[in-house]
């Protein structure tokens, strides 16, 4: 069965959760304007990731502020943050940790020692530059919010996301993500360059002095509270019905799919996509301060959400068809 990994038990969402995050909101985007220069839809969708619980892929070319977004992210939420480098010599204990043996009043014994994905918001940088034994390592770590280790389990810190960065660029000596994990992420935000004006802000305040420290808006129960309040938002089955319809309309080969489909399309969007949108449209309602979901929300995640679970075939690509265009005729089929 394919779903969403639920956190462990949260806080219990109260009648002034949504009052914290509405008012909390306000005071997160000041925040970040200090250290961010636009990328608004960026922000968003990552924010909206945070609150549905869920991982994210971000895919952007260097030097375009994904380390310090996701630093500064971690900051406000005041949650503990770990970056991992991602090289083709890493190894899956790097990742996880491993048992050392060590002195003890009763002898030697072996000892756990976890490794850098204990910690509540993991950047795996460049993550498509490690083999994929290594790439592996995060699967049971995102689905099951655990690591298992010698047959213990050792359960990760609550909250816990992975925002895995990927370089367009270059692509030499590198090791496509699996389908398997590339379901496994919520949504793939990309970053693109800023417009000129934006550019010119960056450099002046990169170059004036050091950088702003943030202050904590929110807490980790504060996040977990907001999962659980997110889950709770109701969403008709209309909404979801059409959430698995989009999903099934980029299967090609299907009943009822579209010949352009067909055409472009090696493989489509599964169940979880369809989970995907309606989490996070349910997330998207709350920040804009809804309690209903409506087709609005579903039409504005489809590219994060379809974008990485859509494989285009090579007629595609000798056309030059992007992934974005063939979402978007999708979405205008379905209006």
């Amino acid at each position: 069965m394919s779903d969403q990994p639920i956190p462990a038990p949260a806080p219990a969402a109260g009648p002034d959760t949504l009052a914290r995050l509405l008012e909390g909101r306000e005071k997160l985007t000041a925040e970040l304007a200090r250290v961010i220069v636009g990328q608004e839809d960026v922000i968003e969708q990552l924010l909206l990731a945070l609150l549905a619980g869920g991982h994210c892929l971000i895919t952007g070319a260097p030097g375009l502020a994904k380390t310090l977004l996701v630093k500064s992210i971690a900051r406000i939420f005041d949650l503990d943050f770990q970056r991992i480098q991602f090289t083709p010599d890493l190894m899956p204990a790097d990742i996880t940790g491993t048992e050392i043996l060590q002195e003890s009043e009763n002898g030697r014994r072996l000892a756990f020692v976890p490794g850098p994905i204990f910690a509540h918001i993991i950047l795996a940088d460049e993550i498509n530059r490690t083999p994929p034994k290594t790439q592996a390592a995060l699967l049971e770590a995102m689905q099951e919010h655990q690591v298992t280790a010698a047959g213990t389990r050792h359960p990760l810190p609550e909250p816990f996301f992975v925002l895995a960065t990927q370089n367009p660029i270059e692509m030499e000596g590198t090791y496509a993500l699996p389908e398997a994990q590339l379901d496994r992420f919520l949504f793939n935000v990309v970053i693109d360059y800023l417009p000129e004006a934006d550019e010119v802000k960056v450099v002046q305040r990169t170059t004036a002095g050091r950088p702003p420290d943030l202050q904590p808006v929110f807490s980790g129960d504060d996040v977990l509270a907001f999962h659980a309040l997110v889950r709770q938002v109701p969403v008709s089955e209309e909404i979801v019905a059409s959430a698995v319809r989009l999903a099934a309309a980029s299967r090609p080969h299907q009943p009822g799919t579209p010949d352009f489909i067909n055409d472009w399309v090696n493989w489509g969007a599964g169940t979880r996509a369809a989970q995907s949108l309606v989490l996070g449209s349910k997330a998207r309602a709350l920040l804009k301060g809804r309690a209903h979901v409506t087709l609005d929300d579903l039409h504005a995640l489809a590219l994060p959400v379809l974008r990485h679970r859509i494989l285009l075939n090579y007629r595609a690509e000798a056309e030059g068809i992007r992934i974005e265009d063939v979402i978007r005729r999708l979405l205008e089929e379905r209006r």
